[in-house]
């Protein structure tokens, strides 16, 4: 896992909800496996042919994306335009930089990120 799980803690009680004011960042819309209640994350999220693409920063185990795994949608509010986003699929380095445009900034080695998620524009 490249990030400490409690930089994550720390990141979901300090600074999401003020990512999530501040209007820059996407906003992914999921809901818990277990609650069932709505949980809205702040992430970096490319346009890649058919989709988006989410720099999976704390790995595939984080709370959140085993919530849109178990769900298999989600919504993504980028510049205020939501998105209905489909099959959710964890992908590598690899796939992950040959789906992402050439003018996008690829994350820094020393993160060490090596997983990234992949999801479906819905058919409308």
């Amino acid at each position: 896992m490249p990030m400490p799980r409690w930089w994550g803690h720390i990141n979901k009680r300090v600074f999401n909800p003020r990512a999530i004011k501040s209007g820059k960042w996407a906003v992914l819309t999921h809901v818990g496996r277990s609650s069932g209640m709505p949980y809205r994350t702040p992430m970096e999220a490319h346009p890649v042919d058919g989709g988006y693409l989410v720099v999976l920063v704390y790995g595939s185990r984080s709370d959140w994306v085993r919530n849109v795994m178990a769900a298999g949608r989600a919504q993504l509010t980028v510049d205020g335009e939501e998105l209905e986003l489909t099959t959710p699929r964890v992908v590598g380095e690899a796939e992950a930089f040959a789906a992402l445009a050439d003018d996008v900034k690829r994350p820094p080695k020393s993160l060490r990120i090596k997983e990234f998620l992949r999801m479906d524009l819905a058919s409308k």
